[in-house]
């Protein structure tokens, strides 16, 4: 093999060699990435279903128990609201189920003490966003 052959088969497998590895680097640092908002979005989700639970919790006990203590609409806004602004970490449908939450629990939380169909309308609106989590933790990537 003449040393010009040589050259350019040394230069072809250095430039696959650079190639190889600028492909694999780029491929890594997507994968963080996307590792990393799907951590996020996970750690969201989680925080949302801990709410969610919560504020189910306290409807009951404001309906049934009729415990205004317990019951208190004003852990039921600060629980509305965290459920709010975590969404905006998640995805557009999740954002828009938290808001259909948000808006069904201010149209409701005075009748949650003595109306069935209050308690009904709110805890559905809490179904929906935990099937909605649901769905958004399997589509995860």
């Amino acid at each position: 093999m003449k040393l010009s052959e040589k050259v350019r088969l040394y230069q072809l497998s250095l430039i696959a060699s650079m190639l190889f590895a600028f492909v694999g680097f780029a491929y890594n640092a997507w994968r963080l990435e996307v590792s990393e908002q799907n951590n996020n979005i996970r750690t969201a989700c989680f925080e949302m279903l801990r709410e969610l639970a919560q504020l189910e919790q306290l409807i009951y006990i404001a309906h049934y128990d009729q415990d205004k203590a317990q019951g208190s609409p004003r852990k039921g806004w600060v629980s509305v609201g965290l459920i709010n602004d975590f969404s905006y970490l998640t995805n557009s449908e999740l954002q828009q189920s938290a808001t259909t939450l948000r808006a069904t629990w201010a149209d409701n939380w005075q009748n949650i003490y003595a109306s069935t169909q209050a308690v009904d309308l709110v805890v559905k609106d809490i179904d929906t966003v935990r099937a909605d989590i649901k769905y958004l933790l399997n589509e995860l990537e």
